[in-house]
């Protein structure tokens, strides 16, 4: 019989303590994580969808198209058919993917938040244009307005696991285009120094604002140098047709350096076929045509390849964003936009529900996971959106916000290293304590390979009672509180601020925007 091994004394606190720096490493599981896990299109699949979308462009062609646009695309060899659509060439086609920039950086207004968009990495940020809040005094829903866009941008701000903040609501309470567009553009840019992005009605809407972003900055031309707002256009008009003011407002950016996010955004069985593959097809296809139409007049210019096909719920024509179908079609789109090498954008998280609820967090876990693990770079209306985007919530975007730090670490994955494979601390338990409590791996592990809640709930059953036993949406209510009763932002200056004030017309009230 073999003697028992005697337990070892002394030494071991020294040794854990030698170990703490091999294992230790930061917490690695925030935004940017690799995609591209979930492939829900064969090779095949992929190649299919787009031969036919190249068919489609080359042998149906766009409508509605502006004569300065035809002008430009004739003198690159392309032509109208007898029925006068625009039709591209194949060859054409090709020319202006390979053309187009693979990856380029997103700025913020300040350097720490700038971020790279394109190869396989992963950012989840908002969108939409909801507009209805869900009141956090009333729990109903109203119009939304400015001082709701400027808050949403105040607490995206804080929330770490939505990397940039594009316009979530209308601010129904401006009644001019002119106003809405420049104050919507004031607002965001007020409330966060990340990446923002907004729409305009017309090209001559963007001048403005671009002048409200360099007094942000600094002076003027500051802007060009740092554009740290995109703008988001719908070039098309499904099926298959170009839109006018899109093309003016395109121009308009292009002359101020601005990225633009060009959205297709046609429905299954509605302005899009219903079947999911064709459905595929048309809105790559023009999608692709919102990139040629960029590079007619800026070759190289940054465009992200934002493909979002969107489903109708086929018994009642209204739109729906939380189903399955929806899921996997916009992991599809990343796939293919990953097959043409662009910095690509999808949609998910746009639950059907009106309230915080077992279907909202359904909906929005399973949308926001597939997107991710598709690899899109960009994933859009991730957080805070209600309602099938017609509502906002502030109490979502906290909550929406913790969903996103699961889906990260779901992305993340699992490293493999004989170090991390920790054979040596499996003996020090085994010989030691009998277990790993205290262990300098399990310390550092702590920090770098698990990820824990702020406001969702893991006490005890009577830990929780005597707390209030209150929930997820209560806790995150009271996120929010401490957020928007805190310190307001000071990076626009008072000068800048007066200035953009003295020739403007900012409808948001200073008084509303200080501590």
């Amino acid at each position: 019989m073999q003697e028992k091994p005697k337990r070892r004394a002394g030494g071991r606190s020294a040794r854990h303590a030698a170990r703490a720096d091999k294992y230790a490493l930061p917490n690695l599981s925030g935004p940017g994580q690799t995609g591209g896990q979930y492939r829900p299109l064969s090779t095949a699949g992929v190649e299919q969808i787009h031969r036919t979308a190249v068919r489609i462009l080359s042998e149906i062609g766009m409508a509605q198209v502006p004569e300065i646009v035809i002008d430009k695309a004739l003198e690159k060899g392309c032509h109208l058919n007898d029925a006068g659509r625009l039709c591209f060439p194949p060859s054409f086609i090709e020319d202006v993917v390979d053309g187009a920039p693979k990856q380029f950086v997103l700025h913020g207004q300040k350097p720490d938040r700038d971020f790279e968009v394109g190869g396989d990495q992963v950012y989840f940020g908002t969108g939409g244009a909801a507009v209805q809040v869900l009141d956090r005094t009333t729990g109903e829903y109203r119009p939304s307005t400015l001082k709701d866009l400027y808050d949403f941008a105040r607490l995206v701000d804080r929330l770490d696991n939505i990397s940039w903040f594009t316009r979530c609501c209308v601010a129904t309470d401006m009644v001019d285009p002119i106003d809405l567009d420049i104050n919507t553009a004031y607002a965001i840019a007020s409330g966060t120094t990340k990446h923002v992005g907004t729409s305009f009605a017309i090209g001559e809407h963007v001048h403005p604002a671009i002048e409200i972003f360099d007094h942000i900055l600094g002076g003027e031309g500051a802007f060009r140098k740092r554009p740290f707002c995109k703008v988001h256009i719908s070039p098309v008009v499904s099926p298959l047709n170009y839109g006018e003011d899109a093309v003016s407002v395109m121009l308009a950016c292009i002359e101020h350096n601005m990225p633009i996010n060009s959205i297709i955004a046609a429905q299954a069985g509605a302005t899009g076929p219903a079947t999911l593959a064709a459905m595929l097809a048309q809105s790559t296809a023009e999608t692709l045509a919102g990139l040629i139409l960029v590079n007619l007049f800026a070759p190289g210019h940054p465009v992200i390849f934002s493909n979002w096909p969107f489903v109708i719920d086929l018994r009642t024509g209204a739109f729906s964003g939380g189903g399955g179908e929806i899921a996997v079609l916009n992991a599809a789109s990343a796939q293919v936009s990953k097959y043409y090498g662009l910095p690509t954008g999808v949609a998910s998280s746009m639950t059907d529900s009106k309230v915080i609820d077992a279907q909202a967090g359904l909906e929005k876990g399973l949308t926001s996971l597939a997107a991710g693990l598709a690899g899109a770079n960009l994933i859009y209306e991730s957080a805070g959106m209600m309602a099938s985007i017609m509502g906002a919530s502030f109490d979502a975007f906290a909550i929406d916000n913790e969903m996103l730090s699961y889906v990260q670490r779901i992305m993340r994955g699992i490293e493999v290293t004989e170090e991390l494979l920790g054979f040596e601390t499996i003996r020090d338990a085994v010989f030691g304590d009998g277990h790993f409590l205290g262990h300098a791996q399990t310390l550092a592990a702590m920090e770098r390979d698990y990820v824990y809640p702020e406001i969702g709930d893991r006490q005890t059953i009577k830990v929780w009672q005597d707390a209030g036993a209150t929930d997820m949406h209560d806790r995150a209510r009271l996120m929010v509180d401490a957020i928007l009763g805190g310190p307001h932002p000071g990076h626009v200056s008072g000068e800048a601020d007066q200035a953009i004030r003295q020739n403007h017309s900012i409808l948001l009230p200073r008084e509303l925007m200080k501590d």
